[in-house]
């Protein structure tokens, strides 16, 4: 993030509960049909021979009744994408995708701030066209905290999100982008809210994250504060839609853009990166 920003553009993403129900999906997913998943109580009853067969039935009706109720809440969770990084370990963000990189004072300078290089798996069948998204959700929520010598942010302070990147309308042919493709070196204003030809840029967190101080498009890499006492997570998120593009005003946010991509998204995909400035950080 960047330093001294009125606050982030916020639409939450609960990743470790999308992560659960996911995890609860394969379960479900990998049990036969007949499997009591509701109420093991019930089990019991099917060992009874005058009313085992009603009972199979019935738990086979549930059991698909509950599988049919998650696809239909969480469509991404029948086809999740694979995201990963060409030049990271899979686990930290490097200095060279970073807005801010540490300094032999503990402190920081600006860094190179190149987009990252990403790539995700190929969407299912009907895929027209991809989203991306990029965000931090562990920004202390007092920025008048950030980067001062006599005070550390606890590792427990009160957190927000944090907007690093949106892209919407990238075209289906597409699941890869080259390192310093939407950024690359520091930029005041970020880059023009239009249309490449990767895809159509929206607002990141530069300006509050809203449109009322103007646009600020494209990559912003990592920037957390070096007093900061936790490792900072950047959750890149990738979606696969049934449209070629989204319904989106000429300026558009990622509230907007998750808003528009409702009953669109046909799979998804997240990977999360760490960063710190500070060598004491914990995660």
């Amino acid at each position: 993030m960047r330093q001294a920003i009125a606050r982030p553009d916020a639409l939450p993403i609960d990743f470790a509960a999308r992560e659960r129900l996911r995890q609860h999906f394969e379960r479900l997913r990998a049990q036969p049909l007949g499997t009591n998943l509701l109420d093991p109580a019930l089990e019991a009853h099917r060992s009874e021979p005058r009313k085992g067969n009603i009972m199979k039935t019935m738990l086979n009706l549930l059991n698909a009744t509950v599988i049919a109720a998650v696809i239909i809440a969480n469509p991404a969770l029948s086809a999740d994408l694979k995201v990963t990084f060409a030049k990271s370990d899979g686990r930290m963000l490097l200095p060279e995708n970073a807005s801010c990189i540490s300094t032999s004072s503990d402190k920081s300078a600006p860094g190179p701030n190149k987009s990252l290089a990403v790539s995700w798996s190929k969407g299912p069948k009907g895929t027209r066209s991809y989203a991306l998204t990029m965000v931090d959700p562990d920004v202390p929520t007092d920025f008048s905290l950030f980067n001062k010598a006599d005070k550390s942010i606890p590792k427990d302070f009160k957190r927000m999100e944090f907007v690093h990147w949106v892209l919407a309308d990238i075209p289906a042919s597409r699941t890869s982008l080259a390192e310093g493709t939407d950024g690359s070196g520091p930029s005041a204003n970020g880059l023009p809210l239009e249309r490449t030809v990767y895809g159509r840029r929206g607002q990141n967190g530069a300006g509050g994250g809203n449109l009322n101080d103007g646009p600020h498009g494209g990559y912003m890499g990592a920037c957390p504060p070096w007093n900061d006492a936790r490792v900072h997570s950047y959750h890149v998120t990738v979606y696969a839609l049934d449209v070629d593009r989204l319904n989106l005003p000429d300026l558009f946010t990622r509230a907007d853009l998750l808003a528009a991509s409702k009953g669109h998204i046909l799979a998804s995909g997240s990977h999360e990166l760490f960063y710190t400035l500070n060598a004491k950080a914990e995660k």
